[in-house]
């Protein structure tokens, strides 16, 4: 099959692209960032994610038998909006539709709902909506939070661990959240283009900790004792915005932080995918943390 994957130099969508050259596939990609370094020497052809340009859109979509989503944008900047990001996704999925893809596999969230009131799930929602009406075979993945070596969100507490004596755990850290390995995404990911059913699957690790537990784990692997201290949510939130002003960086939203203390980030369904975040990070503790990661140098 030919594969048209968006992202393939970026997280997620590199792993799956990784997954589908060993197996033989021919891979392109859509991408908003053509300069970043290409992991696949030349192996992948890149064509741009130009949401302006849906003429542009549908001509690189052509022949293309599977369209694998990974779109979305984390928080606000500039023009570059969550709801931005809804519109470019119905061009994007009209485009899919009007050049002939056959089956469409989507990356959203768990627990989208068009009646939450945080952007990032309620775009997630009106995204899985385009998917389901644009007629396209689908299946829809539902991921949380994911980790792994290139990460940013657990290899910043881990940071922050490693570099200050108090980390300030927003509430009581009692609500839950279950990682899921990133690699093992995209194996469900990769699996999906050779299913002919439409589905909806959360896609979560094995293992359901409080935000508390997970700290513990992450601060575990540092080898430092810190503090841990419950701090207003509001507080806390306060003092990641601080220490962004001096990473250069946007370390944590207000709707992060919501959606997590929410119980968003967990699923009632089978864990789907294997990789214990437990054992991950202690094979990956002389690593994770050493150096912070900054997500507007990534993307932006």
């Amino acid at each position: 099959m030919k594969i048209a994957v968006t992202g393939a130099f970026s997280y997620s969508g590199k792993y799956i692209t990784e997954k589908l050259l060993t197996r033989g596939e021919e891979v392109i990609t859509l991408t908003g960032h053509p300069n970043r370094p290409d992991p696949f020497s030349g192996k992948v052809k890149a064509y741009p994610l130009n949401f302006q340009e849906k003429g542009e859109l549908i001509k690189n979509l052509q022949d293309i038998d599977v369209l694998i989503n990974t779109y979305w944008v984390r928080f606000d900047k500039e023009d570059n909006t969550q709801p931005r990001a809804v519109e470019n996704t119905k061009v994007l999925i009209n485009a899919a539709k009007e050049a002939g893809v056959k089956r469409i596999v989507h990356i959203s969230i768990t627990q989208p709902s068009a009646k939450s009131h945080l952007p990032y799930f309620w775009g997630k929602a009106a995204n899985e909506e385009t998917v389901i009406n644009s007629g396209i075979s689908y299946a829809i993945l539902r991921p949380t939070v994911l980790f792994g070596k290139e990460d940013i969100l657990m290899n910043n507490i881990a940071w922050l661990l490693r570099k200050l004596p108090v980390f300030g755990i927003p509430g009581d850290g009692s609500y839950k959240i279950s990682p899921v390995y990133v690699d093992d995404l995209a194996e469900l990911a990769v699996e999906a283009i050779y299913k002919k059913e439409n589905y909806i699957w959360d896609a979560v690790g094995p293992d359901e900790f409080t935000f508390k537990e997970l700290v513990e784990v992450i601060e575990g692997s540092t080898g430092k004792k810190r503090l841990l201290l419950p701090f207003p949510p509001r507080l806390a939130l306060f003092a990641a915005q601080v220490i962004s002003l001096f990473v250069k960086d946007v370390m944590l939203t207000p709707e992060e932080v919501d959606g997590l203390m929410a119980n968003l980030l967990v699923s009632k369904e089978p864990a789907r995918c294997k990789t214990s975040f437990i054992d991950w990070v202690r094979e990956n503790k002389t690593t994770i943390g050493m150096k912070y990661a900054n997500e507007l140098t990534r993307h932006f």
